[in-house]
């Protein structure tokens, strides 16, 4: 988890523990361990967090789980190129945001290299460039909407879906 998005203003954000504890909460799957290891780096930009980790734990096979708003918007990214030459990305769809996103410049670049969505529990196997659009049951909430309805235990209360 970063301390700060380079693309969003700090203005109006939590603060950063506050955004990690309350990511802790949510995630309470055996296999995802919420870090915050960009801070604990010293890295700003997530190729320079990849390529800190790729380089720290050679064999590894990582993913990048991305939304669908983040491919609309991804091309202003640092060395975005490096990330899709550098490891699989799986983009999860998110309202609004997935028609946008499977229209931008790196999901154009790369069409030759989606994977469908029915081989995406092997992207990880996956030579880079390699990516998968996951086309989920849809929030309609944003993100702040979500925190903002949790309870103390990190349950988001009254969930609506779009189909």
């Amino acid at each position: 988890m970063a301390p700060q998005n380079p693309l969003k203003p700090a203005r109006g954000m939590a603060p950063f523990a506050t955004r990690l504890a309350a990511a802790r909460r949510l995630a309470r799957h055996p296999r995802i361990r919420v870090l915050d290891l960009e801070a604990r780096l010293g890295t700003r930009y997530t190729v320079d967090t990849v390529t800190a980790l790729q380089r720290l734990l050679p064999g590894t096979r990582f993913v990048l789980v991305v939304g669908a708003d983040i491919l609309a918007q991804i091309r202003h990214w640092k060395r975005w190129r490096t990330l899709f030459e550098r490891l699989p990305i799986a983009v999860v769809a998110r309202p609004t945001y997935c028609f946008k996103g499977l229209a931008e410049l790196p999901a154009q670049r790369y069409a030759h290299r989606r994977v469908a969505p029915e081989a995406a529990r092997f992207i990880a196997d996956r030579a880079p460039p390699a990516w998968v659009f996951l086309p989920v049951k849809l929030d309609v909430r944003s993100a702040t909407e979500i925190r903002s309805h949790a309870s103390p235990s990190g349950k988001a209360r009254g969930r609506r879906t779009q189909r």
